[in-house]
């Protein structure tokens, strides 16, 4: 997608089988912990994408020996050869973190029990993210990290960490990650306590190596290793975020039949699928079983009549990275669907509710922003329009997707962020018979 453009018109169902790519969060994940292993690990769909690339140049940055074998579009087979928990290397130059948050946030994390000083930085979109939330609990610890007016880029020197007892006052996976990484390196337990459920694949994987991680209700505790980390040997399941873009399209166009395959349903993910089925949707799990010890399931989507909602409170943690394509699905349901305390949406890539609700209605939505959320009233017929993603690879296969549903052309501006997250996105849905094509 050389100039970012997209290119969308209405018309065939979609049919066939499709595999998402490897789950993103997995991915960060899985190559990190791999490099303060003690051994040789081996990663199969991993995902080979803008965001998770960061992550894996700043730990060959720090001396990790990564071996990447592509497989298809974003998808890679990776060796891992761990240099242990007190075996990373100062890096020669600042760690870019291209647009990522999950790196940035995770690293700090790490970083903050090296002994040795590290700037990470990241593009013009991470610098407006918010850092403090990561930033102040990491100083709690006795890290020393500065930040620029609560803003990347940070200036990290870690050090002798001491465990502390934290209260989280915003649900977030990767301010939770964080810490339970800096606790690796702690004299003592970390104890995070969260208002509210997230995304729980470090707590899984770090037990998988042998690392104490003590789970009650929202309170998560971490002991420090007496022992070095084992490898891990592991297949990434499907992104379930980025599988409900071809899942909601199929919900959608008239006569579509669809088998979404391997994709992950570990239940702190699966705010959408619950509210979806609520609505009406008609979408059936085959073939259920566990890889790298997460849920995993085939999803068989069926056009359905959808009816409004309300989406609130917990929930909107297990969905927050779905908004977006839930937005298109609403101007099809039948009645009014509210969105509220997901003010988080606000700090994302973009503001994601104030940019949603302005394309949006570029192509006649009936959708208003409200401070927490937004509020669409459908079934709306929608009218191909010139749209902008503004850099947000989530809104830009969101517009895609409403573009399958518009009347005439939609053209999807700066759409080369799809590759952040989904490369090979507009390919797996042209196999599907979607009318769309990047220029």
């Amino acid at each position: 997608m050389a100039d970012g453009v997209l290119r969308v018109r209405p018309g065939r169902p979609l049919v066939g089988q499709l595999t998402p790519p490897g789950d993103k969060s997995i991915s960060h994940r899985a190559v990190m912990l791999a490099s303060l292993a003690s051994g040789e690990s081996r990663i199969r769909g991993w995902l080979d994408a803008g965001d998770t690339r960061a992550t894996l140049e700043a730990l060959e940055a720090m001396g990790v020996p990564i071996a990447v074998i592509r497989r298809a579009a974003g998808a890679a087979d990776l060796t891992v050869q761990g240099v242990g928990l007190r075996g990373l290397h100062p890096p020669a130059r600042p760690l870019h973190c291209r647009r990522s948050g999950t790196t940035m946030r995770l690293l700090a994390g790490l970083l903050a029990g090296q002994p040795f000083p590290s700037l990470l930085d990241g593009d013009p979109q991470l610098r407006r993210r918010p850092m403090r939330r990561v930033t102040l609990p990491l100083r709690q610890m006795g890290a020393e990290v500065q930040d620029e007016e609560g803003h990347a880029p940070l200036r990290i020197r870690g050090g002798r960490l001491q465990g502390i007892t934290y209260a989280m006052p915003v649900a977030s996976a990767q301010v939770k990650s964080a810490l339970l990484l800096a606790g690796l390196y702690a004299d003592g337990p970390t104890t995070v306590h969260q208002p509210g459920p997230s995304r729980d694949h470090t707590e899984r994987m770090l037990a998988a190596m042998g690392v104490e991680v003590q789970v009650a209700g929202l309170t998560v505790t971490l002991y420090p290793p007496t022992a070095p980390l084992a490898p891990l040997d592991l297949t990434v399941p499907g992104d379930f975020s980025s599988a409900a873009f071809p899942l909601v399209a199929a919900l959608l166009v008239p006569g579509s039949r669809l088998l979404l395959q391997g994709v992950n349903l570990n239940p702190t993910r699966t705010g959408l699928l619950e509210v979806l089925r609520e609505m009406g949707a008609e979408i059936v799990e085959r073939a259920v079983r566990q890889e790298g010890g997460e849920p995993v399931a085939d999803l068989e989507v069926r056009p359905s009549p959808l009816r409004a909602t309300t989406v609130a409170g917990e929930r909107v943690v297990r969905m927050i990275d779905e908004f977006p394509i839930f937005a298109v699905a609403a101007t099809q349901a039948l009645g009014e669907t509210v969105v509220r305390d997901a003010a988080e949406l606000r700090v994302k890539e973009v503001d994601r509710i104030a940019v949603l609700v302005r394309e949006l209605r570029k192509m006649g939505a009936a959708i208003t922003e409200r401070p927490d959320g937004f509020v669409v009233r459908g079934p709306t017929p929608l009218q191909g329009a010139e749209v902008d993603s503004h850099g947000d690879h989530r809104l830009a296969m969101a517009l895609g997707v409403a573009g399958l549903l518009a009347e005439g052309e939609t053209i999807v501006w700066r759409a080369e962020a799809i590759g952040d997250s989904y490369p090979g996105f507009v390919e797996a849905m042209q196999a599907l018979g979607a009318g769309m094509e990047d220029s």
